[in-house]
């Protein structure tokens, strides 16, 4: 047998006789009619068989075949496209947990689906989820897969085994098992749980009297069967939620991504609050929205500079609003974000911390706050102040105290305002036993970093002091002798024990 003994389909045999000295396009390979040792193994991944007559290339089927290549085309992306790359790469929209290898590869992704669908210029990219925000569903997805998986199988009944002996089919006396014996059951097991070999006893009136308190327990007759609550999603959620204001509400089950907002959108929530506060001064209304974008940080897991931002102004407002538990609350979180090596405020809130722990009187915790301090911290002017006020305090110096009062560096006099009362009243009762029988009004004013004579004796009227105020003919006098029991209990009152939230 010879190849030219039969041509490829669909080609024209040649009218010429070509000698063996002509170099063909292919070298004749005779069929081998069975396989043997020597013989070429095709890998299994790709079958081939050779055909008894391969065909011969020629130009036609060259031609087609080139013909047949599709050729490449420019696409000319719509801008609402471009736009949405151009977002995705914006540094607010940058998310630490996602790489940029990872983001260009879903941004190729899904363009590229649009593009082969032919919803290109009919998606809207403005609402389309930036692809960090689709890469972290996709992880929560992944994450909740085994939890689904195994809660699934859980709910799958178990079926019985045919091979399994019934009850029925036991010729002799069933055995007895630990859990069956019932030296081993409790009085409640015995009583309310009958065999199941006869007839059911009646009732007894021990079982009627304990399901009446029952039913009045549960309001009636009323199932008490409650649904087992759902299992929490394993990782953090991705918001989806869009709105800018949303109102605080207490987490009471797992939260959902259609409630919770991403972080872009909390960026563009702080810019509002800030504004808003500035223009409106509503407190009631700030805190609020604070503490519900608070949430959506927690919940989302969201621990970057940003949050930083966010627990500081909250802090600050909550200061000058004299919210103690607004602002406790967000120093604990500054402290655990600062020592995650996040930047901000660092300083400056260390220094509130000492000055806070001055007024709720909390020695440990201000001992561990200094202790925490470097050399270097110690040297800053927030800082510096505040280790001045303590020492001033533990000293009974209480003119350089209230030097020290009337040159806070930041908002720490917001704090120094709220035990600047008891410190006057120390201050007054140490004057009532230093200075006899009387002082005059104007230095107790100086000395007391009162504003003017006037406050000055209205904080001597408040406490009841109206009788220790003598107006001689060129200034009024305060009578030491006499206050002395009056002002000490009035100290004693004032420095009784505060609470963490400032609260006595």
């Amino acid at each position: 047998m010879s190849w030219a003994s039969s041509a490829a389909p669909g080609v024209q045999t040649s009218p010429y006789a070509y000698s063996t000295s002509i170099n063909t396009a292919y070298t004749a390979v005779p069929v081998r009619s069975g396989f043997d040792q020597h013989t070429y193994q095709v890998q299994p991944q790709y079958p081939y068989s050779a055909p008894t007559n391969p065909p011969q290339q020629t130009n036609t089927m060259a031609s087609s075949s080139h013909q047949q290549q599709p050729q490449q085309q420019k696409f000319d992306w719509p801008d609402s496209v471009r736009s949405y790359v151009q977002r995705s790469f914006q540094t607010w929209n940058q998310d630490s947990g996602v790489t940029r290898a990872e983001m260009e590869a879903k941004l190729k992704q899904t363009i590229s689906y649009t593009q082969d669908n032919g919803t290109m210029y009919t998606t809207d990219w403005n609402a389309m989820p930036l692809p960090q925000d689709l890469i972290r569903y996709e992880r929560q997805q992944a994450l909740r897969a085994p939890v689904l998986a195994t809660a699934a199988a859980a709910a799958t009944p178990a079926v019985a085994n045919p091979k399994k002996r019934k009850s029925g089919d036991l010729s002799g006396p069933e055995p007895v098992v630990p859990w069956r014996d019932t030296q081993s059951l409790t009085l409640e097991d015995r009583i309310t749980k009958p065999t199941m070999n006869g007839p059911l006893p009646a009732k007894s009136k021990f079982q009627k009297n304990a399901e009446k308190r029952q039913r009045r327990g549960d309001g009636g007759y009323q199932s008490t069967y409650r649904s087992p609550s759902p299992s929490p999603p394993a990782g953090p959620i991705v918001g989806l939620n869009e709105n800018l204001e949303k109102r605080y509400l207490r987490l009471t089950a797992a939260p959902k991504a259609i409630d919770v907002r991403p972080e872009r959108v909390l960026h563009l929530t702080l810019d509002l609050l800030k504004k808003k506060w500035r223009k409106d001064g509503n407190y009631n209304y700030i805190c609020d929205q604070f503490k519900s974008l608070r949430q959506d940080l927690t919940v989302q897991r969201v621990r970057n500079e940003f949050t930083v931002s966010v627990y500081e102004i909250h802090a600050r407002i909550a200061l000058e609003k004299g919210d103690l538990g607004e602002y406790n609350q967000c120093q604990t979180q500054l402290r655990a974000l600062y020592k995650a090596g996040l930047k901000g405020n660092a300083i400056e809130f260390k220094a509130y911390r000492i000055l806070y722990f001055i007024h709720t009187a909390n020695r440990t915790a201000l001992n561990d706050a200094i202790a925490d301090l470097t050399t270097a911290e110690k040297e800053e002017r927030p800082i510096k102040h505040a280790l001045d006020v303590r020492s001033a305090l533990a000293l009974g110096n209480y003119h350089k105290f209230f030097q020290l009062y009337l040159d806070v560096p930041n908002m720490g006099a917001y704090l120094m305002d709220m035990f600047i009362k008891r410190e006057r009243l120390a201050a007054l009762a140490n004057m009532c036993k230093a200075f006899k029988p009387d002082l005059k009004l104007r230095y107790i004013t100086e000395e007391l970093a009162f504003e003017s004579d006037a406050e000055a004796a209205q904080f001597i009227l408040d406490f009841n002091g109206r009788d220790f105020l003598e107006e001689r003919s060129e200034h009024i006098v305060f009578l030491t002798g006499k206050a002395g029991m009056l002002f000490e209990s009035a100290r004693s009152e004032a420095f009784r024990r505060v609470d963490l939230k400032g609260q006595i």
